[in-house]
């Protein structure tokens, strides 16, 4: 595409961004919470709404359990290629708002200062699904309409870990099929480099759980009654060493090491460590420092065991002598390709065993396998072509996030090319209280989208060309 047809698109998404950030706010106002089943049924209602309202066709699939599927079709245009389709993943649920005494401003209740819009799931992931649609209206205002076909995959329980969607990929994957897929995050970090990714980490949440009595108990009782929360802290112990080495057997099976092509690509991401103690506040130096390790490597190809959060007893303000009857532990252990999540959880309770913890619990809340799209594919290259356009800045893409999505199962039941970006911002707090977008990033995501779909088919077109050739 040339530079004029650019500016065409530019100065299309100045017009319709206005009304699209009131569309967005509007959005925003569902409490759509997941891990609570909050506003669900309202919230499938809007993003069909959203859809129809854009000039596309919608179904709503609800038969195999667990929040609604959203799936939207919109045509190629006259001088499309009705031959080729962009899938676009985004999901409708968000993360609790807690805690709310954080929040400068209510979290369902959007409110825009300084050109940044803070709202619970603005970021994560209502921003950007409002984002693409708006891209797509963007090309209906050009000659010719949208040049391919695009369709829409909106979940509900991204933030529950997708356990229901695995079955509506595989019974409507005819419905869902396309050439390649747009993932739903990505954002600018601290120098303004937009980081995209080509793949996701997976997961095994664990929970781990000790009981010792029925109930709690005068804490001087602690002279001959075993205490729960020590008998938790002492399995966790033998877990991961002071040198933050996982110390559970076989924890590292079947791992497929990275192609030299993710391994360059890593080597060429960009890490401040500056901006990361910044950023967080931390208080201690990174842990990859003292094993030697490269940090950029450690958040691609390496796996983790984290402690999300402990529960015993009393937390609350002065004391309360209190021998607590029960310690509970969350575990999440984000994976990389290769790794089984079950087998993960079978490895910990072995473990334990090994180790005299018989007694301890383990249980499962949610697995997802990890992904990485192959990295060669002309797909990849225009998405960061077309990224280096719009920005007018270095686009950085890695093999994969160190978070976690169901990518793996889109890569299985529909066997696609997949790349993730978004209208992110280093300071969007993700998960976290004053969750937000810049405005200005909005605007320049919607751009992008519609810049990389105008030159998606002829990219895919030169694939397949060269396959035919050989």
């Amino acid at each position: 595409m040339g530079n004029h047809n650019l500016d065409a698109l530019w100065s299309h998404t100045k017009e319709l961004v206005p009304d699209s950030v009131e569309t967005l706010k509007e959005y925003l106002r569902f409490p759509t919470v997941s891990a609570q089943n909050t506003a669900i049924p309202e919230t499938v209602q809007y993003v069909v709404k959203m859809i129809n309202e854009t000039g596309g066709e919608t179904k709503i699939l609800d038969d195999l359990g667990g929040n609604p599927v959203v799936y939207g079709f919109f045509a190629a245009g006259p001088n499309g290629d009705s031959a080729k389709t962009l899938l676009f993943y985004n999901h409708y649920d968000v993360q609790p708002p807690d805690p709310l005494d954080e929040w400068n401003s209510e979290p369902f209740n959007p409110a825009v200062v300084d050109g940044i819009l803070y709202a619970r799931g603005v970021a994560d992931n209502k921003g950007d699904l409002v984002a693409r649609l708006t891209a797509l209206k963007v090309l209906q205002k050009a000659d010719g309409g949208l040049p391919c076909n695009v369709k829409f995959l909106v979940e509900g329980e991204e933030e529950i870990g997708s356990p229901n969607l695995a079955p509506y990929l595989k019974k409507y994957q005819d419905l869902f099929q396309a050439d390649a897929c747009i993932w739903e995050f990505g954002g600018k970090d601290e120098n303004e480099r937009i980081n995209m990714v080509a793949g996701v980490k997976g997961m095994a949440y664990l929970e781990l759980t000790s009981v010792g009595a029925a109930i709690d108990m005068h804490s001087s009782v602690g002279a001959y009654v075993d205490n729960a929360a020590w008998r938790l802290v002492q399995a966790l112990a033998t877990m991961k060493n002071q040198q933050n080495e996982i110390l559970v057997e076989g924890f590292f099976d079947g791992i497929t090491e990275p192609t030299d092509a993710e391994r360059q690509a890593v080597q060429a991401l960009p890490f401040d460590e500056e901006a990361v103690d910044s950023l967080y506040g931390l208080t201690r130096p990174l842990i990859t420092a003292a094993k030697g390790e490269d940090p950029r490597e450690a958040m691609v190809f390496q796996p983790t065991m984290t402690i999300c959060g402990l529960v015993s007893g009393y937390t609350g303000e002065g004391s309360k002598t209190v021998l607590p009857k029960s310690a509970k532990a969350k575990i999440d252990c984000r994976l990389v390709p290769g790794q089984d999540p079950d087998h993960i959880e079978e490895c910990v309770k072995k473990h334990l065993i090994k180790h005299g913890f018989t007694d301890i619990e383990v249980t499962s809340v949610n697995g997802q396998k990890a992904y990485r799209s192959d990295f060669n594919h002309p797909f990849v290259a225009h998405v960061m072509k077309t990224a280096k356009e719009v920005y007018q800045h270095e686009a950085v893409l890695a093999p994969n996030s160190a978070g976690t999505g169901p990518m793996y199962e889109f890569g299985e039941y529909l066997k696609l090319p997949i790349v993730s970006t978004g209208v992110g911002w280093v300071e969007s707090k993700a998960h976290a209280p004053n969750e937000s977008i810049r405005l200005q990033d909005f605007e320049e995501g919607v751009v992008h989208m519609a810049h990389m779909l105008s030159g998606f088919a002829k990219a895919l077109q030169s694939e397949q060309q060269i396959a035919e050739s050989l």
